[in-house]
């Protein structure tokens, strides 16, 4: 039995560095080692029916001998993937080259780019924050009231460590701009946001947002409305009239909602403004003194106003898209109109 094992080692030695074909090589080691009916498999099977007095030597020979000739065949496959021609195998060097696919920017990253450059042309600079967030900094120091509703379950996403949730706006970020600088401040934040929503057409659970924080002296609400004409007038073009109209936030007072006269049918009326003219954009106001005392600022010495708005909402605006889900879904054939 011996004998045998050292037969079949040096035959596969011999079988294997001669071996010029992967192919081949396959072939021999199903001869030598393949479970089925290899030759030093079927050795080792019937180890079981020898004398016991012979058992653990041919099972020492017979085991050194498998791992010898598994270690040539690595090497010979080594040897043989090495070669320049096996790099052209199974690869008909007479087709056409393929292109391949290039990258690109996702087409909120333009918008948001887009509208970054917009107000960076006008002095406002970019702020980061995190989007894990403090009760303080989402909703306290923001003169959100305990009772308020956006504070509810059925709104906010609550994380399970106490007082952290899941950002609801990017106007945290206008707060820990403020309470980590003096004024004047001229900020703008952009970034995702979170609230408990059913998808729709319209609606998502998460949605991304651009703010802006104007902080000086003297500043009013002429001033809040010279940036929003401005924004309106660079997206969407010369033409395109604002109107304000009177609104509540317990972050602002006085405080706005803005509208975009319809870019599609131009102020006469069609579906998408559900016949009005106008498309209701986003809030915006003057800081309400609260908030700037809450941040240490004096708000005897100070002024100023925020603004937001929904960077998918002006993409869909602007580039007719009719479903905020496409923006989340990762579908080349959306992406790649952009």
């Amino acid at each position: 039995m011996l004998d045998r094992i050292e037969e079949i080692r040096k035959d596969a030695e011999q079988a294997i560095r001669a071996c010029a074909d992967p192919k081949a090589l396959d072939l021999l080691r199903a001869r030598y080692l393949g479970r089925g009916d290899g030759m030093l498999t079927e050795i080792l099977r019937g180890i079981g029916t020898l004398d016991a007095a012979l058992r653990p030597k041919v099972g020492e020979v017979a085991g050194r001998a498998k791992n010898e000739i598994a270690a040539l065949l690595e090497e010979a496959r080594a040897r043989l993937d090495s070669r320049p021609e096996a790099a052209q195998a199974g690869f008909d060097t007479t087709l056409p080259g393929r292109r391949p696919a290039l990258g690109r920017r996702h087409l909120l990253t333009q918008i948001t780019d887009e509208l970054v450059g917009i107000f960076e042309r006008i002095g406002f600079s970019l702020a980061d924050g995190p989007e894990v967030e403090t009760e303080y900094h989402n909703f306290d120091a923001l003169n959100t009231p305990a009772d308020h509703p956006a504070r509810d379950l059925h709104d906010t996403f609550y994380l399970e460590e106490g007082g952290l949730l899941l950002r609801t706006h990017t106007s945290t970020v206008q707060v820990r701009t403020m309470e980590q600088m003096p004024p004047p401040v001229r900020v703008i934040s952009a970034g995702r946001c979170y609230r408990r929503d059913t998808p729709d057409a319209t609606h998502h659970f998460v949605f991304h947002q651009i703010e802006g924080l104007w902080v000086d002296k003297g500043v009013t609400f002429g001033d809040l409305k010279g940036v929003i004409i401005y924004l309106a007038h660079q997206l969407f073009g010369e033409e395109v009239q604002v109107r304000f109209r009177p609104h509540f936030f317990p972050f602002t007072e006085p405080s706005a909602e803005y509208d975009f006269s319809c870019i599609f049918c131009k102020g006469e009326g069609c579906r998408v403004c559900k016949r009005t003219g106008w498309i209701e954009i986003a809030g915006a106001g003057m800081v309400d003194p609260a908030v700037f005392e809450a941040v240490g600022y004096d708000p005897e010495a100070v002024t100023g106003f925020a603004f937001g708005m929904g960077i998918d909402r002006l993409g869909m605006l602007k580039y007719g898209v009719d479903d905020i889900r496409a923006f989340l879904e990762s579908d080349l054939r959306f992406i790649e109109q952009f």
